[in-house]
């Protein structure tokens, strides 16, 4: 077990698609993922209650963006990537080389999915709306069921 998270503020939310586990530390979301089951004691703090409203109005259908300061490491890269994920509006997709392209290294697409895979921070860096070629559902650290979950949610995917 990572002792490391054990330091940090947590909570979770029950989903309409599974339990959503939120970490903070020093009044920033540090990760958003989703787990089987409750694994730490909940340590709350304001940001993670503001969290859990903001994601309950989402799964409702009441807000279509984010207002919460998130911390996440990675490589110059990778935050180009993160960034560039941030900038696609709810109820759009972008394709991996549309992503590519959108940071100005158009050959990136493999490259892309390797940094979509290391976002610890779901929905709020909305790597779920990154699709493949003609809008293929690929890859998606929380399973496709999900991703085509949320894509639904947000009216960018028709099945």
């Amino acid at each position: 077990m990572d002792t490391v998270l054990l330091q940090h503020n947590v909570t979770y939310l029950e989903s309409p698609i599974g339990l959503v586990e939120i970490q903070a530390e020093q009044g920033e979301i540090i990760r958003l993922g989703f787990v089987k089951e409750k694994r730490y004691e909940e340590k709350l703090e304001p940001i993670l209650v503001e969290a859990k409203n903001q994601l309950n109005a989402y799964f409702k259908g009441d807000r279509d963006t984010f207002d919460l300061p998130f911390k996440i490491n990675g490589t110059t890269f990778q935050s180009k990537v993160w960034t560039e994920l941030s900038n696609i509006p709810y109820g759009e997709t972008r394709s991996y080389k549309d992503i590519a392209i959108g940071i100005g290294n158009e050959k990136a697409s493999r490259a892309i999915g390797n940094a979509n895979n290391k976002n610890k921070i779901a929905i709020l860096i909305p790597c779920h709306r990154v699709v493949g070629t003609k809008g293929k559902l690929v890859g998606y650290e929380g399973g496709l069921w999900r991703k085509e979950w949320l894509l639904k949610h947000e009216g960018s995917y028709k099945s």
